[in-house]
């Protein structure tokens, strides 16, 4: 039973955090010089890893569908299978999964040394808000990047899908891309990039809030480090299942 109560303990705690983080995103003042920072810091770094997953994703799932639907001798239908798994499902989680270990794995050092180092209790004790100064602008970075890494790694995976399935099948560019404007709809492309944000939402407040509850000094963070990732990677295939449900019917 203590077990059980302190899971609920954190929890309450994690969703007392949310709702205080997005009670002070929408209200200025706005530190725009640290959303652009972390934007950065998060986003353009991280580019070279979410390159490679897309283009390793598109070339695998590529030459595996091609592979399966030779079979029944409709392989030229390739495009329409690869631009629908990657926009509604390997882009945006594939990337989270990926992008979001790095992202989230370091947000959590970074605000868990501040916290044993008693930063956080320095920035309280003049005044300032932990969550406006150091939690806001890490959260909203992530919600920006998250969906445009979704979108590169479509473009990306879709390209490279294209490539190999040409080579390996002698399927033209012109096919392969044909056909996946035939089967693509807008909603596709939208729900992984919803996917994408909501996923950025779930690896920055999961990130942040282990950093910050960081307990035990520098053993604790990096204890709150490995948590994040095995934590945030649950929570996205957790999240990925229940907006899947939803966005099915649109």
């Amino acid at each position: 039973m203590a077990v059980v109560r302190q899971r609920l303990e954190v929890l309450g705690a994690m969703a007392m955090m949310t709702g205080r983080v997005f009670s002070r995103a929408v209200r200025p003042p706005y530190d725009w010089g640290a959303l652009v920072y972390h934007t950065e810091f998060l986003g353009v770094r991280s580019m070279p890893i979410a390159l490679l997953t897309s283009t390793f994703a598109g070339l695998v799932i590529s030459l595996q569908f091609g592979f399966f639907l030779a079979r029944f001798g409709v392989q030229y239908t390739v495009g329409r299978v690869v631009v629908l798994t990657l926009f509604r499902e390997l882009a945006p989680v594939l990337t989270a999964l990926t992008v979001g270990a790095r992202i989230g794995s370091g947000m959590a050092a970074e605000l868990g040394a501040m916290t044993v180092t008693e930063q956080v209790d320095a920035i309280r004790a003049l005044g300032a808000d932990p969550l406006r100064k150091l939690v806001v602008p890490r959260v909203l970075a992530c919600l920006l990047v998250m969906p445009t890494l979704t979108v590169l790694a479509d473009v990306i995976g879709l390209g490279a899908g294209a490539l190999v399935v040409n080579m390996q099948y002698a399927i033209s560019f012109e096919l392969f891309f044909q056909g996946a404007l035939d089967a693509v709809l807008m909603t596709d492309f939208v729900s992984g990039v919803i996917k994408g944000a909501i996923f950025g939402v779930i690896i920055g407040l999961v990130g942040c809030f282990k950093g910050l509850t960081v307990e035990g000094g520098t053993e604790g963070v990096g204890r709150a480090t490995t948590q994040t990732v095995a934590i945030t990677s649950v929570s996205v295939c957790l999240a990925d299942f229940f907006i899947t449900k939803i966005t099915l019917y649109f």
